[in-house]
């Protein structure tokens, strides 16, 4: 948390310093950076580059922390004397790996563009991804290991098929 207000405390305060001169509505889902900086008049440059350098060393630190700790995972679950505990570990890693990609998807996309007034529109619907649809996922993407949720769903494929050949 202490690390999340240092990194963040920074650009707002130096959002005080803008002039708006058109509309107070931000075209936007949440408080981010980009909206606010594209309903401002003033020259938005030394933000804006204030703001990647701090999403880029944000992202790769966590990254690098993820790398690490499934580095030490894998290594670990490699240890495991039966392929069978391999191989139920590595789907448990798998589902996580499926979030923690969509998570970081969407942040990059979202920070590393060239200019916060541009393309606001798209970056509306990206943090959908990691705020509704990746913890609407998560239990479907858990379930999908159990041998009898999977069974369910390929008779309910297979149903659906035949119901819809008739």
């Amino acid at each position: 948390y202490v690390i999340a207000l240092i990194i963040v405390i920074p650009p707002f305060g130096m959002g005080f310093q803008l002039k708006f001169c058109d509309s107070n509505v931000i075209d936007h889902f949440g408080c981010d950076a980009a909206p606010i900086l594209k309903i401002t008049c003033s020259d938005t440059e030394l933000i804006e580059r204030f703001v990647l350098v701090l999403a880029v060393l944000t992202l790769v630190f966590t990254l690098v922390c993820v790398i690490l700790s499934y580095t030490y995972i894998v290594r670990t679950i490699l240890r495991f004397p039966s392929a069978q505990q391999r191989k139920k570990a590595f789907s448990t890693c798998s589902s996580h790996i499926i979030v923690v990609s969509i998570t970081y998807g969407s942040c990059i996309f979202i920070y590393i563009k060239p200019h916060a007034k541009e393309g606001v529109a798209i970056n509306k619907v990206v943090p959908v991804l990691t705020t509704s649809v990746a913890p609407v996922m998560n239990p479907f993407i858990y379930t999908l290991r159990n041998k009898q949720v999977v069974q369910a769903f390929k008779d309910m494929i297979k149903r659906t098929a035949s119901i819809s050949k008739n």
